[in-house]
C-alpha cells in the first residue's frame, strides 16, 4: 500500500483546507495517508455520513464507522500527513 505514496507531505492545517466545499477536493487522512474522496459520492457534500469531515485526520475516527481502513483503498492516495515521520500505521 505505501509503494506508490506521492511525496507530497500535508500539514494538518493545510488538509484543512481540503474540505471538500467551495470547489476544494474532499481530502481525509488516516494512519498518515492523506487520500482523495472527491470522487467518491460518499464524500460529495465534504462530510461522511454526518459523522466524519474531510480536511481531518480520521486515523481515530474511523474506529466509529461500521467498516475498517480497508474502505479507503478504494480512494487515491496524495500524500502523507505530517507528524507520522515518514512511518505508514499498518491497518
Amino acid at each position: 500500500m505505501t509503494d506508490n505514496v506521492p511525496d507530497r507531505v500535508f500539514t494538518p492545517e493545510e488538509l484543512g483546507k481540503y474540505n471538500g466545499k467551495n470547489g476544494m477536493p474532499a481530502y481525509l487522512a488516516c494512519a498518515g495517508l492523506v487520500y482523495d474522496g472527491s470522487d467518491s459520492w460518499a464524500w460529495e457534500t465534504g462530510r461522511h455520513m454526518a459523522r466524519h469531515d474531510a480536511g481531518q485526520d480520521l486515523t481515530e475516527t474511523i474506529a466509529l464507522a461500521p467498516h475498517g481502513r480497508e474502505m479507503l483503498k478504494r480512494l487515491r492516495v496524495v500524500g502523507r500527513l505530517e507528524g507520522y515521520n515518514n512511518q505508514i500505521i499498518s491497518s
